[in-house]
């Protein structure tokens, strides 16, 4: 062994020893997770690259060349880097109006606002079927809030009647909607 344990790790993981990699990954993540942190500015960010270094750590252990360097000043590169391209692939914030137009509109558009007032009809339509008690007592339970116990002293009804009114006037709505 070397005075450079990581240049160790690193020559071993060139070689397939996966135990080399477990060790470089006790002794390195902590410090490049935070490298990662304090360039990437995001946790959940940091935590994926962390994973994508050392994959690359993994997969290119044969380039590192002792000669150069220590091997920690290598891995330490190799997570700066990878942090600079993630850097660079994020689209370039925008400014004034390429701002405003970049802004999602959250109103629906042309084809849902019709898709929705058709849908809109077509309950009416059904709740048009139901005797006018059970859909106010529909539309008390379910647009409204109210509990069985409110609605059966609102319609003056006992409380199963108030919950057979609800389950039968359901179904009949869908059997309504899906005919």
């Amino acid at each position: 062994m070397s005075n450079d344990p990581v240049a160790d790790m690193l020559r071993q993981m060139a070689q397939g020893e996966r135990t080399a990699f477990a060790r470089l990954y006790d002794l390195a993540a902590g410090k490049l997770f935070g490298l990662l942190i304090r360039i990437l500015g995001n946790r959940a960010e940091a935590e994926d690259a962390l994973q994508e270094v050392f994959t690359r750590l993994w997969l290119n252990a044969r380039r590192f060349d002792a000669a150069k360097g220590r091997g920690m000043t290598w891995v330490i590169a190799v997570a700066r880097n990878h942090a600079i391209d993630r850097l660079r692939a994020r689209p370039a914030p925008q400014d004034g109006e390429d701002a405003l137009l970049a802004i999602a509109d959250p109103a629906p558009g042309a084809e849902a606002a019709v898709i929705a007032r058709g849908e809109a009809r077509r309950i009416a339509e059904c709740f048009d079927t139901l005797d006018a008690a059970r859909a106010a007592a529909i539309r008390g339970a379910y647009l409204d809030g109210l509990s069985y116990e409110d609605l059966a002293r609102r319609h003056d009804v006992p409380l199963n009647t108030m919950r057979s009114w609800l389950r039968r006037g359901l179904q009949k709505l869908k059997g309504c909607l899906e005919g």
